[in-house]
């Protein structure tokens, strides 16, 4: 709907998530550190523990979103000052406002997410699916009629779209913590325990997430970075490569799903002390996950153009989208690979091997050979998608390597 509007607007929106994804990279911190510790203790049948992780990971997302939320607000005006050449204004305008209305409804959005993530990673999947599906149905009824001003409502354009989100979100919110508190779930949100800080907790928290979240926040940086490499060569290279992201963060979040899965399992056998069936679930995930992988990358080859067209109607995007659709079709095999062996590895406890990995390949792929490619070989878009696959391609095959030698071995948390 935002590419509806203008590539600039579409630019200025895409920009703004890619700033929001930055911050939620710190927040993993306490989503991918709990979840790892809950799922070994409800593995253990120890609920009470388990409770109490939950509840102090919580205490400390709050925390985060309200600083998270000020710093959105205020520092707006000067995240938005690399997007080049012509619109540049109308994009930084739109990215602005899009950050800052958001930031209005942080606190609660941060909060569900990092409620959400834990309830999806320790396996109760079903609730976090009806939330979801329930906070984007809204988003899309609410949407179209803030952005474009239907049924007498005023129309806000990049600003309606914040408003859709926040306001959808802040209903998740509350439909999450009503479930927290229903015990039908695997944990319980205890006030009393979100509400005594232990130290223990969270230096065991912040040891076994630490690793997870540099992984994801140099991840996200370097996308960040690559987004500002795109901005900097013309806003219509930078208005395709937000479609791209925005088709690959959809995919994401099936990639994640699998990856999520593999981890809860992972976690759970281990913590029962089941290695062999662990280790069958793992191979299991990874060929559904390929089969999956390949048939969506068949279809976006073949329908490249209807898919561009349905996040823009800007001629230049679509023509440039459908050149460089095989490019970015392709680095979804490895990337869709990778998530899964991640998640195995996750459930293991090989946070530091994922770190390193991450930040190694984000400083000389993402980051040094994507500015070659880009600005000194003259590949820009193509040279981007293309760096990336490569990235993603190397990455798969050194955690394949890595989950597959030798002796099996179970890490302790």
């Amino acid at each position: 709907m935002i590419g509806k509007l203008s590539a600039a607007a579409l630019a200025g929106h895409s920009m703004a998530i890619q700033v929001i994804m930055v911050f939620i990279a710190v927040l993993l911190t306490f989503v991918v550190g709990a979840s790892l510790i809950i799922n070994r203790h409800l593995g253990a049948k120890d609920l009470k523990q388990a409770n109490h992780i939950f509840s102090q990971a919580m205490m400390l997302g709050i925390i985060m979103a309200v600083i998270f939320s000020l710093i959105w607000y205020f520092g707006a005006i000067h995240i938005f000052k690399f997007i080049k050449e012509n619109g540049a204004a109308s994009a930084q305008a739109a990215g602005m406002i899009y950050l800052r209305t958001v930031s209005m409804f942080a606190p609660l959005f941060i909060t569900g997410f990092v409620a959400l993530g834990i309830i999806r990673a320790v396996g109760d999947t079903r609730y976090s699916m009806i939330i979801n599906i329930s906070i984007n149905t809204l988003n899309l009824i609410l949407s179209p009629i803030l952005i474009f001003g239907l049924f007498g409502m005023p129309r806000l354009e990049v600003k309606g779209a914040a408003l859709a989100v926040g306001i959808s979100h802040s209903v998740g919110f509350i439909a999450t913590f009503t479930l927290l508190r229903s015990h039908r779930l695997q944990v319980f949100l205890s006030l009393k325990e979100m509400t005594r800080p232990c130290l223990e907790s969270f230096k065991q928290l912040f040891r076994v997430g630490i690793p997870t979240t540099i992984e994801q926040l140099t991840w996200a940086l370097g996308q960040l970075v690559v987004t500002g490499y795109a901005a900097s060569i013309y806003v219509t290279v930078l208005s395709t490569h937000a479609v791209f992201v925005r088709i690959q963060a959809i995919l994401s979040m099936i990639y994640m799903g699998f990856g999520l899965s593999a981890m809860s399992t992972m976690g759970k056998n281990l913590g029962a002390s089941q290695n062999v069936l662990a280790e069958r679930m793992a191979k299991t995930a990874h060929r559904v996950v390929a089969i999956f992988v390949m048939f969506v990358v068949f279809l976006m080859v073949i329908f490249s153009k209807f898919l561009i067209s349905v996040f823009t109607t800007d001629p230049a995007t679509v023509a440039l989208g459908q050149k460089a659709m095989i490019v970015f079709a392709m680095a979804q095999i490895p990337k869709a690979m990778s998530n899964v062996l991640a998640g195995n590895l996750r459930g293991i406890g090989e946070l530091k091997w994922l770190m390193w990995t991450t930040i190694i390949f984000v400083l000389v792929f993402e980051i040094s050979i994507n500015y070659v490619a880009a600005f000194i070989l003259g590949l820009g878009l193509y040279g981007i998608w293309g760096v990336q696959c490569l990235d993603e391609s190397i990455r798969f095959g050194l955690s394949y390597w890595r989950f597959h030698r030798g002796t099996w071995r179970v890490r302790k948390i």
